[in-house]
């Protein structure tokens, strides 16, 4: 973007005159349309248990909004589990494990799904063999075959699945988090063979906080990292309901400034551009208003990648009953060279070890601030039920 254009835009006036006034009617709503967000009302007055089930698990946090899940049902009473070889990341998770944790999250509201239904699942992870160790050698084989049985008990987290938002503004760092509701918080996410660690203490904050500004900072400014998130960013309320996906922004200026074509999402924002500006500062102010932080940690195979998902979507689901917002800050984590003196702190600090070699050794797998927001989080854009399900 021009940035001398970009400034006599802030100013407003050139905007009204340039987008027309039904535009700017438009432009004051920023609620995403309803029909981007039906997912979050349920699955209606299906039969099929298992789609009903599906119609749940999409909900499911992933990476950058990609939805990646693919399920086969042609099979009675089970559900095969794909990857979409299309929604990955190639350049800020080039190993694929950010996007086999979202698939953990996918199996985990599936299972709760089916669960509410009286249904029990017998999950098998990776029936044919794991995929390979970078996406490049990705092929068509199953992450998960889930074979429904009768009778399972309820789980009482499956009540907070339709309202689990994750919050993506600044904190409020008038209003810490109580060291009670991280114990709380940190006994959701058993089961899956995870290790759980957390902080609210002040005196670890500041070191937490750097660690997920500078990491920040290396994914914004290398230029195929930022251009991934740049691809995937959705404006507006057309381009969100046309794609359902990505990153969807609705704010009423963006809205105004991409109107007129001066929104260029070809190139990264230019250092010292308003738009530069803008994009450092959200991140900054996520890293800075962490009132606390919460982590999950183990091996690090293909399989210990989708249970770190599973019990990540617990945590979320825990924190969302008990009022507190988590937000994934993953940037630490990435497996890209720029990345890896900061994968190397987040070990050091979260575990008091060097960044793992092998499979074998102990890996952060999510990292995530704590904190509370002035508003409640919105529901994300979801894909419909028939785009996912062969």
């Amino acid at each position: 973007m021009n940035r001398r254009n970009f400034v006599r835009l802030a100013g407003g006036g050139v905007v009204a005159m340039a987008v027309g006034a039904g535009v700017a009617a438009r432009a004051l709503n920023p609620a995403y349309p309803a029909e981007a967000v039906e997912a979050w009302q349920g699955p209606g007055a299906g039969t099929d248990p298992r789609r009903r089930a599906v119609a749940y698990a999409i909900t499911a946090p992933n990476p950058h909004n990609l939805q990646p899940w693919l399920v086969d049902l042609r099979e009675p009473d089970v559900i095969t589990l794909y990857t979409d070889p299309e929604r990955v990341l190639a350049h800020t998770d080039p190993l694929g494990r950010q996007i086999l944790i979202g698939h953990g999250a996918f199996v985990e509201l599936l299972v709760m799904a089916l669960a509410e239904q009286g249904l029990g699942a017998d999950v098998t992870l990776w029936p044919r063999g794991e995929l390979g160790a970078r996406l490049k050698d990705w092929d068509r084989r199953p992450i998960a075959r889930i074979t429904l049985k009768p009778d399972a008990a309820r789980d009482p987290l499956f009540a907070h699945i339709l309202n689990r938002h994750t919050p993506k503004t600044d904190f409020d760092t008038a209003r810490p988090v109580a060291a009670d509701v991280l114990r709380t918080l940190m006994q959701g996410a058993g089961g899956h063979g995870l290790q759980v660690g957390g902080t609210v203490d002040a005196a670890a904050l500041h070191p937490l906080r750097e660690l997920c500004w500078q990491s920040a900072r290396v994914e914004l400014l290398t230029p195929r990292t930022v251009m991934e998130s740049i691809h995937l960013t959705r404006v507006g309320p057309d381009e969100i309901l046309k794609h359902r996906d990505g990153i969807s922004i609705n704010s009423p200026f963006i809205r105004a400034v991409d109107a007129v074509g001066l929104f260029d999402r070809k190139t990264p924002p230019a250092e010292g551009s308003e738009a530069y500006k803008a994009m450092m500062a959200r991140f900054e102010g996520h890293s800075r208003t962490a009132m606390g932080f919460v982590w999950l940690s183990g091996p690090n195979h293909r399989a210990d990648q989708v249970n770190a998902g599973r019990a990540y979507v617990r945590l979320q689901l825990q924190a969302t009953a008990l009022g507190v917002g988590m937000h994934p800050m993953s940037q630490a984590l990435q497996e890209f060279a720029e990345m890896a003196p900061h994968y190397e702190r987040v070990h050091q600090l979260l575990l008091g070890h060097p960044a793992p070699k092998t499979a074998d050794d102990e890996t952060v797998q999510m990292f995530c601030r704590l904190g509370y927001t002035a508003t409640p989080a919105p529901a994300t854009p979801r894909r419909p039920l028939t785009a996912f399900v062969v």
